[in-house]
């Protein structure tokens, strides 16, 4: 059963399976609180909720990066407990480069050092509250261009049909 937040849509179509954001567009996404990263020309966009040790996140990054032309815009959502929140802080407070530093640590594993002084991480709390108003409960939670909510990874196939069908 999907959030109540979500609006459920049921078919046997890949298109059908997973419901649509509630009250919110794409568009309308605080994207300003996300790590923007593009692969090839980033024609087609999507939205991550992601956490930073979450198994299911990286393999979905992956798969996004081998898909290319697609910009993702990761929303940090720690749910894994203290050391991804740990991580979150770090890789917003990195530097000015966040995409290359969660590109670092979902290829290489190269943990985030934060930098010296003081970060502001209000995006963080925004991106909990966020999550929480949508009801995201767990991580990986994908949102398309149009409005498409999908819980969970899925298969890399699904992801392209999505993208390709203009929910991008």
């Amino acid at each position: 059963m999907l959030p109540s937040a979500f609006a459920q849509r049921r078919s046997d179509s890949v298109e059908g399976r997973f419901g649509k954001l509630d009250g919110m567009r794409f568009e309308q996404l605080p994207f300003q609180d996300a790590i923007k990263v593009v692969h090839g020309d980033g024609k087609r966009q999507i939205a991550v909720f992601s956490d930073p040790n979450c198994g299911h996140c990286k393999r979905v990054d992956k798969d996004l990066k081998a898909l290319g032309n697609v910009t993702v815009h990761v929303f940090l959502y720690p749910v894994l407990g203290e050391d991804s929140s740990a991580k979150a802080r770090n890789l917003w407070c990195g530097g000015r480069n966040r995409a290359a530093a969660w590109e670092a640590w979902i290829e290489k594993g190269a943990e985030p050092t934060s930098s010296a002084g003081g970060c502001d991480t209000s995006a963080l709390q925004r991106n909990a509250a966020l999550g929480r108003r949508l009801g995201i409960r767990g991580t990986p939670a994908l949102v398309f261009g149009d409005g498409t909510f999908v819980p969970g990874a899925i298969p890399v196939r699904w992801i392209e049909q999505l993208l390709a069908t203009g929910r991008s």
